[in-house]
């Protein structure tokens, strides 16, 4: 009886102490979404890189068409993504400038971040790249495309800029418009009362 009784206390105590084991298993921060079991570089989830602004990261399934057809393909939706958090970042640059210079009418306000965000989606992203590629273990290709710092800078100067000076212009051409409607209608009273 009393060795059933130390078999039963040993057989509990290895329980207890494999229960107690501190190894515990590693879970990957980031994984390839087409390979969830993979553990994948950071980036991949949108982490943010050191010397990228911006970013975003593109993929592309495994073609028959080659690498080079996959990498164009990664690296469009990448750019397209980009262009979508360019126009949210300069949506929020021209409101908080606009906050800033206390802005008359609404409506040229809006006009202009209209412009201001069409600008930079429909202009060619100059400056980005490609900064890292990783190929997942079925064979898709993720890309992280870019721009650094000075890009960026320099694509929102050209945006705001260029949309801008296309505003004035609307702005000038409405006000001659305008002026040119008030004589219009002076004359019309003048020649009303002769």
């Amino acid at each position: 009886m009393k060795k059933a009784g130390y078999l039963i206390t040993g057989v509990a105590l290895s329980a207890l102490l494999v229960g107690c084991d501190d190894k515990k298993q590693e879970v990957a921060d980031c994984v390839f979404p087409d390979a969830p079991g993979t553990a994948a570089p950071g980036w991949v989830c949108d982490e943010p890189v050191e010397g990228v602004e911006v970013s975003a990261v593109g993929s592309s399934e495994k073609s028959g068409a080659g690498h080079d057809h996959m990498k164009s393909m990664a690296s469009t939706s990448a750019r397209v993504q980009l262009a979508q958090n360019m126009q949210v970042q300069v949506r929020n640059m021209v409101k908080q400038y606009i906050e800033t210079t206390g802005a008359g009418d609404s409506e040229t306000v809006d006009k202009v971040m209209t412009s201001v965000t069409k600008q930079i989606t429909n202009q060619t992203l100059v400056g980005t790249k490609i900064y890292k590629t990783r190929t997942s273990p079925t064979g898709s290709l993720y890309v992280l495309v870019g721009m650094d710092d000075a890009s960026v800078q320099q694509a929102t100067k050209n945006a705001v800029k260029t949309s801008m000076k296309n505003e004035r212009a609307l702005w000038q051409q409405f006000k001659a418009q305008k002026s040119q409607d008030e004589l219009a209608a002076e004359i019309s009273k003048m020649d009303g009362s002769n």
